[in-house]
């Protein structure tokens, strides 16, 4: 088989407070392949950011990995610190965060973070880097990118500074890049514009993406997989057509019904009753049993079981002819 380019294996994280330790990732397991795009789902709190600033090396202490492995193309790095992780940066994981005014220095030009990108992790000349920089900016679609490039961030619209962080993200050749909601402060039709960017520059260079988003129409639309997480639990994981279409794990089909699209011919939105609960009060056995309309007594006591071939945690998981 082939090595997968991410693969997360019961990975932990650990924050003290004053409460307790609370676990905002708990056991999570998933892999990513070369070419592929993984949705991470979930509501707000399930942990799908701070999995993926585990992955980069990001987290703010005291949160701190408490568990499990991460490894990139087949080389582990979750014990990696400092400059070690700062080097695989950029070069090997790249980051395409929500709000592009806070990862771009409104103090520098596009084309100086560009270059300064490249030259920190390619071995080029500058004339070069600036070369490539005008390259990156017209592949991601910003016109006139020669005369655009010495301009400000403040300069550029949303949806052209979140092609510039994309361009930013790709322009050292990363193996793996990380998408935390990259279209969430957009409006609808540049969403489906970088998506589309994303997808198909992604596709044509083979790169592994972990797409992070509560948003289930992006995941139909962009994602090959979908990682469903409550809790800062794995909850269900397939592709997108088995996902979407016949869910198992009923937190899953609540998320479906919830969406307009799956709604059609409702009067109302389906709702999940209830909250999700808080980190430093889980409950026994599954998480998700105190909103469950199907929930037992098993799933308020045993253990919660792992994600097995491909799809949900849960004890009970329901049948196609449950899901309406």
């Amino acid at each position: 088989m082939t090595t997968p380019v991410l693969s997360i294996r019961n990975l932990s994280v650990e924050i003290p407070t004053r409460q307790g330790i609370v676990k905002p990732v708990d056991g999570v397991s998933y892999d990513v392949g070369k070419g592929e795009i993984l949705g991470v789902v979930g509501e707000s709190g399930a942990g799908k950011s701070m999995a993926g600033n585990a992955v980069i090396g990001l987290l703010n202490a005291p949160a701190h990995i408490s568990g499990g492995e991460i490894w990139l193309n087949g080389r582990r790095i979750d014990p990696l610190k400092g400059e070690d992780m700062r080097r695989l940066r950029g070069k090997e994981i790249g980051m395409i965060f929500q709000d592009p005014l806070t990862s771009l220095n409104p103090l520098l030009t596009i084309g100086d973070q560009l270059t300064e990108t490249m030259l920190t992790h390619l071995p080029i000349s500058r004339k070069e880097a600036r070369e490539r920089a005008i390259a990156a900016l017209e592949e991601v679609g910003i016109p006139g990118a020669a005369e655009r490039i010495d301009s400000y961030p403040h300069e550029f619209s949303g949806g052209m500074r979140q092609r510039v962080v994309i361009a930013l993200a790709l322009c050292a050749e990363p193996s793996l890049v990380i998408a935390d909601e990259p279209t969430t402060a957009l409006d609808v039709s540049v969403q489906a514009q970088i998506i589309s960017l994303l997808k198909r520059l992604c596709h044509e260079r083979g790169t592994a993406v972990m797409l992070i988003t509560h948003d289930m129409g992006v995941i139909a639309e962009a994602a090959d997989r979908v990682a469903v997480m409550y809790a800062g639990r794995l909850a269900e994981l397939g592709t997108v057509r088995d996902v979407l279409t016949v869910p198992q794990h009923p937190y899953t089909h609540g998320l479906m019904a919830s969406t307009p699209l799956a709604s059609q011919g409702r009067k109302r939105l389906h709702q999940i009753p209830g909250a999700m609960p808080r980190l430093h009060h889980m409950p026994d056995g599954c998480a998700f049993h105190p909103r469950c309309p199907h929930a037992r007594d098993k799933c308020r006591a045993a253990p919660l079981p792992p994600v097995a071939n491909e799809r949900a945690a849960c004890w009970f998981p329901m049948l196609p002819e449950e899901v309406q």
